[in-house]
């Protein structure tokens, strides 16, 4: 019986990293900036909520993708950090671009 004991608490170290919050790894905190204008803002991802700034997203292996209503779509390529919002607008829309790095 203890050596499945000592098995279960080496599987949650491993899964955890030992520091026991592995929900904490699910959440990516990163900092987005427009390259052109320097502007730039927080951006919160919860990759298991499939959230991102609250606002519910689609979370692929490569994507994370959601709807702002008032700003429009987001794209985010996971592995590079490139981020794109497009926006319909009167005058035919427009695609800003923005480059997320971890906080």
């Amino acid at each position: 019986m203890p050596a499945i004991v000592l098995a279960i608490a080496v599987a949650l170290l491993a899964c955890c990293g030992g520091s026991g919050r592995a929900s904490e790894a699910s959440v990516l905190h990163l900092r987005c900036t427009n390259p052109a204008s320097g502007a730039n803002w927080p951006l919160l991802i919860d990759l298991i909520g499939r959230r991102a700034d609250k606002l519910p997203a689609t979370v692929t292996e490569g994507r994370v993708s959601w709807h702002d209503p008032d700003q429009g779509f987001f794209d985010l390529d996971r592995a590079t950090g490139a981020l794109q919002l497009r926006n319909a607008s009167s005058t035919g829309g427009y695609f800003l671009h923005y480059t997320c790095k971890p906080e």
